[in-house]
């Protein structure tokens, strides 16, 4: 372990000092009584200060949620107690109350910084890559002196600073601002706005937010990446920390970790930028004109209506009298066939074309295996509902013929676009079909309901979106000076 965190060390000397204490505790910490842990199974619950961020923690649809929040209840619940929030408005407050004991642990997209007094830090849970992003119109910044005169801004603490005055060091006339009372979203919109050049954020808030800021640019990775971490009060001994690094080994170890992280903030080249944009800018133009008819179908049909709604947007753009060559037609581009199977009689009408396009999901879905669990049913029925239910069987043989689970989504979807090579549909019931194209589809439909659940949950950022005032509320800047 100490070898991954020397990766993410600063290399002075001081540094590698301060980082060992933190791990090895000295003969004064050995003997401090450890009472976090007995105090928080005596009252039944652990207290976190945590941040209310899209990255973080936040209230979803169904209840709180966010990356860092399905790794605290795994920790409460590794406990054996309950889970109590405490959400703070910036990181400087979140470590104050760990400090001060009012919190037990701290989890708000912190970065390891071994020089923070009274603070303990968990193992790394993962990387956090500083990223200069920066607004069109301006010439690409390529390189740390490609900075010097742009109208720059940060968020204090919060690691990115950090990251600027490791680089003041080598550039002592770069001056930039930090700001403890906005976040990450706010940045980007100013950046996109032009009432700031640049911005630096971590590479991961920029991947999930750029979606919503498709003009604004990437520009470079801004010195080595740093770990995400969660922090504990020193004064209280080492064995919550302890048994947190447990829990954060074990899921690394099992994938489970790995797998978290991909849900929140992979998948960031399903899209291109530009399509997304339009996406966005069809959500607000023709998705309300449909937005009841597809929330009707969804309480029919037991579907989440967003995630119809993402079929619908893949099928036609949400154009109700959309037609294809081959003579599928309506928003949810129904053929003549599965029109008459599902009670459809004029597939131009939107509402009982997405009613159908509903009800004919939900029959694909229901006959698929029972072996097939969520999400992957879904994606499977997804892919039926493009490609045809012989194929995606013909598909799951193929995967099965080659050692895979036919139950799995990761799979078969390596083995559809195996239904396009002689070697493969021939030895099939259904033959030869353009099995790439229900894999692009189902991933596209996965993005476009990601994009979609995120406008829902994220209401505080994004619950007007596109309908902003035109000019930024002044907000309080401290500027860093040059070093003179």
């Amino acid at each position: 372990m100490l070898d991954v965190l020397l990766h993410y060390m600063r290399p002075a000397a001081t540094t590698l000092v301060a980082l060992l204490a933190l791990l090895i505790p000295d003969g004064r910490t050995s003997h401090v009584r450890d009472t976090a842990l007995s105090a928080i199974s005596s009252r039944d619950y652990i207290q976190v200060a945590t941040r209310n961020t899209p990255t973080t923690y936040y209230e979803g649809r169904h209840g709180p949620t966010g990356f860092e929040y399905e790794l605290v209840q795994q920790f409460a619940e590794t406990l054996g107690v309950s889970l109590s929030t405490d959400s703070h408005g910036n990181i400087s407050d979140v470590l104050d109350a760990v400090r001060s004991g009012r919190a037990d642990f701290g989890a708000a997209n912190l970065a390891l910084d071994p020089i923070e007094p009274g603070i303990r830090y968990s193992r790394p849970i993962m990387s956090m890559q500083p990223l200069v992003i920066y607004r069109p119109g301006i010439a690409a910044p390529e390189a740390p002196k490609d900075l010097l005169g742009l109208d720059i801004a940060a968020i204090k603490d919060s690691g990115t600073s950090r990251a600027l005055r490791d680089l003041q060091e080598k550039l002592p006339k770069l001056s930039w601002q930090e700001t403890d009372e906005l976040e990450v979203t706010d940045l980007i919109e100013m950046v996109e706005k032009g009432e700031l050049d640049a911005a630096v954020v971590y590479a991961h808030q920029f991947k999930i937010n750029r979606l919503f800021f498709p003009d604004v640019e990437r520009g470079f990775a801004l010195g080595k990446p740093q770990s995400l971490v969660w922090a504990f009060p020193e004064s209280d001994g080492v064995a919550l920390q302890q048994a947190a690094n447990r829990l954060i080994a074990r899921m690394q170890e099992t994938g489970t970790l790995s797998k978290l992280i991909d849900q929140y903030f992979g998948h960031d080249n399903y899209l291109e930028y530009v399509g997304a944009s339009i996406f966005i800018r069809h959500t607000q133009k023709r998705l309300p004109k449909y937005e009841d008819a597809f929330k009707k179908a969804a309480r029919r049909t037991g579907f989440d209506w967003k995630l119809l709604a993402a079929l619908g947007y893949q099928e036609s753009h949400w154009k109700p009298r959309a037609t294809s060559p081959t003579g599928v037609r309506g928003l949810m581009m129904l053929t003549n066939a599965t029109a008459a199977e599902v009670g459809v009689t004029n597939r131009l009408d939107p509402e009982q074309s997405i009613k159908g396009g509903a009800t004919y999901l939900k029959h694909v879905k229901g006959r698929l295996q029972e072996e097939i669990t969520e999400p992957d049913r879904t994606w499977m029925a997804l892919a039926a509902y493009n490609v045809g239910l012989g194929h995606l069987y013909d598909a799951q043989k193929i995967t099965e013929m080659r050692g895979g689970d036919p139950y799995s989504w990761a799979d078969v979807r390596k083995a559809l676009p195996l239904l396009q090579k002689r070697k493969w549909y021939s030895k099939v019931r259904h033959g030869y079909a353009r099995g790439g194209e229900p894999v692009i589809y189902v991933r596209n439909i996965r993005r476009y309901y990601e994009i979609l659940k995120y406008v829902d949950r994220s209401q505080r950022q994004f619950h007007q979106l596109g309908k902003r005032d035109d000019t930024f509320p002044q907000t309080p800047f401290n500027t860093v000076p040059p070093v003179l």
